[in-house]
């Protein structure tokens, strides 16, 4: 075989198995993106299937494996299968993806700031805020399928308020 041959054959070879080993290292990478932005990694699920990072611009887009429930404490999250935003140092802006339950109801995450002199996370929806304590979000959250699908919904709002609505579940 001549040297070229060989030559062709590895960066085949190599080009075949960088996906692999791109795709092996995906799970849990853009967590820890996060404290290189003075973050708490468990911010983002663990069921990332891909990611893109613009790191000029600090803009981001995750894709999850499926979309998932979270309990932080005492507070339930919904992340969507795409999750996006602008990440900046202590800060992440027009998010995307993720919804609390706030009361009654689901509200959208839109800004996430990172407050480390106070050891909390603060969570802004519009004009409704919430600092939550920074070591909710140490370790790297598991998603739940169905642990908070009951409660999503005008069915959910009916069934938690107690009201005899007839109200169709889908």
């Amino acid at each position: 075989m001549s040297p070229l041959s060989i030559l062709l054959l590895a960066v085949a070879a190599a080009a075949a198995a960088a996906p692999l080993a791109a795709n092996a290292q995906l799970h849990g990478v853009a967590n820890d993106l996060l404290p290189e932005y003075g973050l708490p990694r468990g911010l983002i699920p663990e069921t990332i299937s891909s990611y893109t990072f613009d790191n000029a611009t600090g803009d981001f887009e995750i894709q999850l494996a499926s979309t998932c429930y979270i309990w932080f404490g005492s507070h339930l999250a919904y992340f969507e299968d795409t999750i996006a935003g602008r990440i900046s140092y202590g800060t992440i802006n027009g998010l995307t993806g993720i919804q609390a339950k706030k009361f009654f109801l689901w509200v959208s995450i839109t800004t996430i700031i990172a407050h480390p002199d106070e050891g909390t996370v603060e969570f802004q929806a519009g004009f409704i805020s919430e600092a939550l304590p920074e070591s909710d979000f140490a370790n790297v959250p598991i998603c739940g399928s169905g642990a908070g699908a009951q409660l999503r919904g005008a069915a959910g709002l009916v069934r938690q308020l107690g009201l005899p609505l007839p109200v169709a579940e889908v």
